[in-house]
């Protein structure tokens, strides 16, 4: 704030001293002009606008001050509860106005521009200096006219930021001398149609329209409302013209920016020529500069064309995002050009700053012997003299900045009295700028190419990956718009709104992964599987893969990349997509292991293709007998035994119906090796599991048992066999079923078309197919038992492998692991040998309930089973018919859950004899054999008619009721393996019997066993 002040009280005593003071003057000022104090002035004021515009548009810091300071009078209505002295609330209130005037309120520069530059005790009264005015507007239009000539062309370097300075020193003019050049300030407005905005750092944009009309509001009336409104006018139109031609610019700029990084290659790779050496310097000190003005052009063109859309919250198309992101990647590609040849470069620009420097001592030396020359020596001239001798003195040393604005001072005074000639200025003055550049040449590419502006534009980093990924052939741009977000990081490690940066860092690292893999990585794994994956069956009908036609990715490019460099990880594509690829195969290898050779087939041609060296998977090419868990069964035993079938001869359930081109099938090897890898308990609790399930269908059975319809007709049934049983030679009649089962479809049919009969056949079928699993079990415990026991020598014979340690005088653990290894033995040998009677434990458990007088309606379950038997068989001849079909939908061969469902219940309700009395399959043979002797007999006597039509209707009904026959046959013998299981031949009395004598005899054996051991007392006492 006060350096202002000082340079403007300094400078205006250079120009007039009070006549009080009768002082000699410091110096003579008439034709000296200090531009390059002037433009320094610019650049702080810059600073102190930067200031306020950051403040002003940051909305958070506005708020969260206005809630620190409500929360000040939450404490200054109680300070005790806060922990604070009342008396120093008020001296901290007004600290924290005073911080609030000088920096929040946005009046950093507006403070700066107001202060008191007329000395109040009679020393310099600035604003009435009329001499130093017009030497202050002289110097702001001269600086001005310099920089209206180059803004906005190519070879435009830093002026755009003096702009905003020289905007900053006209107000500051306006203030201290409160005049107002109208054509001037027209001509500052008039920039805003080349210039719309300028970027003053970071995502904040400036407008000059905006800071003259809000710091100079009597100057904006100078203008009409129609002129302000054409710059916005503008500023809108310039926006429409930019994405319109955004695409053409970039195409430019992609041109010369390769070219000029193929001639930095050339002129930095050739060996420099003694004779040719300030020739080359030159071309070197051209193409570095030419680098530089690449980058400011590039940035402008970025920065103020994101900054404008954000600002006028315009939306940005996806064309102009892409153009824009281009434009970052041939920033960053200058800087790597650069940082390359960082060697060469910094090796050149010694010599550059040297060659400038001798040239700069030349044209100096012309003019200080021009100056010598002259006899005539005034003050004047001898301030010429000594301006030109220590800018010669200057210049013979290191270029550091303070030389440089030494010289640059030096030559406004040694300029005047036309030391120079116009051919010989114009040189000097290139060739100082020159140096300026060459001397920051590293610190300017720096900042131009510094792309941490993008943090705030982070929204187009998903359009610029699905465009990599659409465009793979230009893969490896992905380096530098990863450089570019890199530059976001030594902003953020500033940042003090966090506990610690790393919470930030943190956070924009897991954005910037999570975008990158949603919109390049999984989208390239996800298609470089499908191309392998369409590529192994191209033999199957598949959609048209005729590059010509629908196009091609090459996506091996993207392999290609070297590792890109991201925080403290480096992100090798090659590897992910090989990692993704690895993984999948050996998941889904796991799951399908019929299907290995494909996915070695796509390995292969991964490596093939794409450079890919894939992990060989190591995994059994064949498949393991593990089938469905036993676990996944329990779980869902009530799905299990609806969707598959079960085959008594085989010991095996096979899927019903399935979406795949094959059907599942559990078999004894995949239920032992299921409880090997559970272990035995899993036995026990299955079986728990299908007891559950089996009360819940016994419910369901009683219910249909009891129905009056059913239960009339049931019992009608038993009276009507009762009376003509002696008639049919106490055989149940065919006919009786068959009219049953009609009677039962007439009470009505479900939507699918089935009757109350089929499904009570269901029921019993899943029934019978849960005590089936229950077998299956109990023959994959023993089978798993035998495995596990095999290397057991002699059954028989097991030694005790606790005594023999012990006897060994071995350790405790020791023992203790032969005592573990002794009860694992015992326990597999008792397994192995007996095994567990469960069909006894779930007959017993249920039996007692069935046989209670309560349940009296289930006593007529024996005759429903001719009606069942009959429904079985029609529904097993139409499951096998469709076998033959195209359409296998409801195809079975196998269905003997409905024979053991059968036996099972009889065996509950002891209604074996019952049923036998019935002689039903007797019956159905007889009925059968006869129809088949009365077709073959009319077969007989119908071929000599030869009535081809009538021969082939009766060989069809041959056929058919041989089927039936056969059926009925297989039926038979089914439930008949099943009684064996539920041993058929006892009935409930026999049993109760055989099991009182056993108890029996096992107290006679206990108390026999007393009686010889009494003698034996007396000899071991």
């Amino acid at each position: 704030m006060l350096y202002p002040l000082f340079i403007i009280k300094e400078s205006a005593r250079c120009y007039d001293l009070p006549k009080a003071w009768n002082a000699p003057k410091i110096i003579e000022t008439s034709g000296v002009h200090f531009q390059t104090m002037y433009e320094h002035l610019g650049e702080l004021l810059t600073v102190l606008l930067t200031l306020d515009e950051i403040v002003d548009n940051h909305a958070t810091l506005k708020d969260h001050w206005t809630m620190y300071k409500r929360l000040l009078k939450s404490v200054h209505h109680n300070p005790s509860k806060f922990g604070i002295q009342e008396d120093k609330l008020k001296p901290f209130e007004k600290l924290l106005l005073k911080l609030e005037g000088q920096l929040l309120d946005g009046m950093i520069f507006q403070a700066c521009i107001e202060q008191q530059f007329d000395s109040l005790n009679g020393g310099v009264a600035v604003s009435k200096n009329s001499t130093f005015a017009e030497e202050f507007a002289h110097s702001i239009r001269t600086i001005f006219a310099n920089v209206e000539a180059k803004l906005g062309e190519p070879s435009e370097i830093d002026q755009r930021d003096k702009y905003v300075g020289i905007c900053g020193l006209f107000v500051l003019h306006f203030q201290i001398f409160r005049t107002v050049d109208k054509k001037f300030y027209k001509s500052l407005l008039d920039i805003g149609k080349k210039v719309p905005a300028i970027t003053l750092t970071a995502n904040i944009i400036w407008f000059a329209d905006n800071f003259l009309i809000q710091k100079m509001p009597a100057a904006a009336k100078l203008l009409d409302r129609r002129s302000h409104h054409a710059i916005k006018t503008q500023r809108e139109n310039f926006l429409q013209q930019k994405a319109q031609l955004l695409t053409k610019e970039m195409q430019s700029y992609y041109v010369f920016v390769s070219s000029w990084m193929t001639k930095m290659e050339s002129i930095l790779s050739k060996e420099q020529r003694m004779d040719k050496f300030s020739e080359d310097l030159s071309n070197r000190c051209n193409v570095f500069i030419q680098g530089f003005l690449y980058a400011y052009s590039l940035s402008t063109i970025i920065k103020t064309t994101m900054n404008l859309y954000m600002s006028m919250q315009k939306p940005m198309t996806k064309t102009s995002v892409k153009a824009l992101c281009r434009l970052v990647e041939l920033l960053k590609a200058i800087e790597h050009t650069f940082y390359r040849r960082s060697m060469v470069v910094a090796d050149s620009v010694t010599h550059i700053t040297q060659h400038l420097q001798h040239q700069a001592l030349n044209s100096i030396s012309v003019a200080k012997k021009r100056v010598i020359s002259d006899k005539k020596y005034s003050e004047q001239c001898l301030d010429v003299l000594s301006a030109l001798v220590l800018a010669e003195n200057t210049l013979n040393g290191p270029s550091t900045k303070q030389r440089r604005l030494i010289v640059s001072l030096a030559l406004s005074v040694g300029t005047q009295m036309k030391t120079f000639k116009d051919e010989e200025l114009l040189p000097l003055q290139v060739v100082m700028k020159k140096l300026d550049l060459i001397s920051e040449l590293k610190e300017r590419i720096r900042t131009q190419c510094d792309c941490c502006f993008l943090y705030w534009h982070r929204a187009v980093f998903p359009i610029y990956l699905d465009d990599v990924y659409e465009n793979a052939v230009d893969a490896s741009r992905l380096q530098y718009m990863f450089s570019a977000l890199r530059d976001c990081v030594p902003a953020m490690m500033h940042s003090r709104h966090l506990e610690s940066y790393e919470v930030l860092l943190e956070c924009y690292d897991k954005e910037i992964m999570e975008v990158l893999n949603e919109h390049l990585l999984d989208k390239l794994c996800k298609e470089i599987e499908k191309d392998l994956r369409l590529s192994v069956h191209t033999h199957l009908k598949l959609d048209d893969r005729n590059p010509y036609r629908v196009g091609m990715k090459d996506l091996a490019h993207f392999f290609s990349l070297n590792p890109i460099r991201f925080f403290n990880r480096f992100i090798d594509i090659k590897v992910y997509v090989t990692h993704y690829l690895d993984k999948t195969f050996y998941n889904l290898t796991t799951v399908a292991l019929h299907d290995w050779a494909t996915y070695s087939e796509m390995r292969n041609l991964a490596s093939q293709r794409y450079g890919l060296i894939m992990t060989e998977a190591h995994l059994p090419s064949q498949t393991l007998e593990q089938g469905l868990d036993v676990l996944e069964i329990m779980r869902n035993i009530h799905v299990f035994v609806s969707r598959y079938l079960y085959n008594l001869n085989n010991q095996i359930f096979i899927e019903r119906t399935s979406n795949n081109k094959h059907l599942n099938t559990i078999n004894i090897r995949h239920i032992a090796n299921s409880i090997r890898t559970h272990g035995t308990g899993i036995m026990n609790t299955t079986v728990n599991f299908t007891y559950q399930f089996l009360r819940k269908k016994f419910y369901i059975f009683s219910q249909f048992m009891y129905d009056e319809h059913i239960k009339s007709r049931l019992i009608k049934d038993i009276r009507f066999f009762r009376e003509v049983k002696d008639q049919n030679d106490h055989k149940y009649p065919f006919e009786r079923a068959e009219k049953f089962n009609r009677g039962i479809r007439k009470l009505g049919m479900t939507p699918d078309g089935q009757s109350y009969l089929d499904q009570f056949r269901q029921l019993i079928s899943q029934i019978g197919n849960a005590m089936g699993y229950v077998r299956m079990i109990r023959s994959g415990g023993l089978h798993c038992c035998s495995s596990a026991i095999r290397f057991v020598p002699d059954l028989e014979d097991i030694v005790n492998f606790e005594e023999l340690v012990k006897e060994e005088g071995l350790s405790e653990e020791t023992q203790k692991a032969a005592r573990q290894l002794d009860s694992v033995l015992t326990d597999l040998t008792r397994n192995s040998a007996e095994g567990t009677e469960y069909f006894k434990m779930l007959v017993d458990v249920f039996a007692p309930e069935f046989r209670s007088p309560k349940n009296m309606h289930l006593r007529n379950f024996y005759i429903i089973v001719p009606p069942l038997t009959l429904n079985f068989v029609e529904h097993s001849i139409s499951c096998k018919e469709k076998l033959n079909k195209k359409n296998k939908g409801g195809a079975a061969f196998t269905d003997d859950g409905f024979a053991m469902g059968v036996a099972y219940i009889l065996k509950l309700l002891n209604q074996y004899q019952e049923f036998d009395s019935l002689h039903w399959f007797q019956s159905v043979r007889e009925k059968y054999v006869k129809e088949i002797r009365a077709v073959a007999k009319q077969q007989n006597v119908q071929s000599t008619s030869q009535d081809e039509k009538l021969l082939q209707t009766m060989n069809l009904t041959h056929k058919r009721l041989e089927v039936c026959l056969q059926e009925f046959e297989l039926l038979y013998f089914s439930l008949s393996s099943a009684r064996i299981f539920f041993r058929a031949d006892k009935t409930a009395a026999e049993e109760n019997q055989e099991k009182k004598e056993r108890e029996e005899e096992s107290v006679k054996t206990s108390n026999g066993d007393l009686s010889t051991a009494a003698p034996a007392d007396p000899v071991v006492k």
